[in-house]
């Protein structure tokens, strides 16, 4: 008999999460009522904003109560329905949560086709990190042919994506990621032009000076301190900066005092702009359809980083933070 497991917030925690602020608990499977469906969980997805929610502090969403499933997405297979919609078989993605199992109206949960590509990348370069990528980099980066671009965070889901779509734009792409591995997976695999080794470079500033002569004119920021710093004085005149995460802030306990650098914007008449993809809720049609097509034909690459198990969630999430993952970081549940 199948058992329904999920992973709860246990506390709160403070400065970098351990295992211990999660708690693995057990119980019957449940079953559906007129009009839901059972999800049986495959894949579940572990993401930086997933941080955030656990802080006691109001944000763009609720922040997660102890003792509650630990916020997340998933794709999976309906395993019983009594919702018409939704036949057995079919393959759906959502909000699932961290959790092997979910019953559901289907609010917030759509269908997806696994002939187009396998289920896990709705998670990823076809899912919320890559629409992130579509929509920050084209509509808030408002990346041009001819633009220099750089990537930090480069090497994970969204970083790698961003950087791949800039090159079909037309775009020159300077990449920053965490090992000479992932450094070489951008410059050999993907396309990038150049790409550093934040880890292993004492002078970020003078790195991307040397690799942008001409300038920044679009910066996709993912990582926020003092890399997002080094940045500023190479921004080229008209530079958009489009701020999509702050990862290397996410477990201070205090914010970090970093030098002001914001008399940049004036001398370069640049734009600075935070957003979330759920602004463009309502074109996640049209960003799904071109990158669909861009994966179908060689054009966007992408990696998944696979743990197994439920039981591996807090470990995968904790790992993601600490940047052991190339591409999109996933917890396989059970196999397809």
């Amino acid at each position: 008999m199948p058992t329904h497991r999920r992973v709860v917030l246990a506390a709160r925690p403070s400065g970098v999460p351990t295992e211990s602020d999660f708690r693995l608990e057990e119980s019957p499977v449940p079953d559906p009522a007129d009009g839901e469906f059972l999800i049986e969980s495959v894949y579940l997805s572990v993401d930086p904003y997933m941080r955030g929610r656990m802080r006691d502090v109001a944000s763009y969403a609720a922040p997660l109560q102890l003792g509650e499933v630990m916020t997340g997405g998933g794709v999976g297979r309906v395993a019983a329905s009594r919702n018409p919609r939704y036949a057995v078989g079919d393959w759906v993605e959502g909000m699932t949560g961290w959790q092997t199992h979910l019953v559901t109206r289907g609010a917030g949960f759509r269908k997806i086709d696994p002939t187009l590509a396998p289920p896990s990348t709705a998670l990823g370069v076809l899912g919320m990190p890559g629409l992130t990528a579509y929509f920050g980099l084209l509509e808030v980066g408002a990346a041009r042919a001819g633009d220099t671009v750089v990537v930090s965070g480069a090497a994970g889901a969204v970083g790698s994506a961003v950087g791949q779509i800039a090159k079909i734009a037309g775009c020159r792409v300077v990449g920053i990621a965490g090992s000479d591995d992932k450094v070489a997976w951008l410059t050999g695999d993907l396309g990038f032009d150049a790409a550093f080794n934040y880890k292993t470079e004492s002078d970020y500033r003078a790195r991307i000076r040397d690799l942008c002569p001409s300038g920044v004119d679009v910066y996709f920021d993912n990582v926020g301190g003092p890399i997002s710093d080094a940045v500023m004085p190479s921004l080229a005149q008209g530079a958009r900066v489009a701020v999509c995460g702050q990862i290397s802030q996410y477990n201070n306990e205090q914010a970090e005092q970093g030098p002001r650098q914001w008399f940049h914007l004036i001398v370069k008449r640049a734009r600075v702009e935070g957003f979330l993809v759920f602004d463009f809720a309502n074109r996640y049609d049209e960003g799904r359809e071109r990158l669909t097509g861009w994966v179908r034909a060689g054009r966007i690459q992408y990696r998944e980083h696979f743990e197994d198990g439920i039981e591996r969630m807090p470990a995968a999430f904790i790992g993601m933070l600490g940047g052991a993952n190339t591409g999109k970081m996933l917890v396989r549940v059970r196999p397809e």
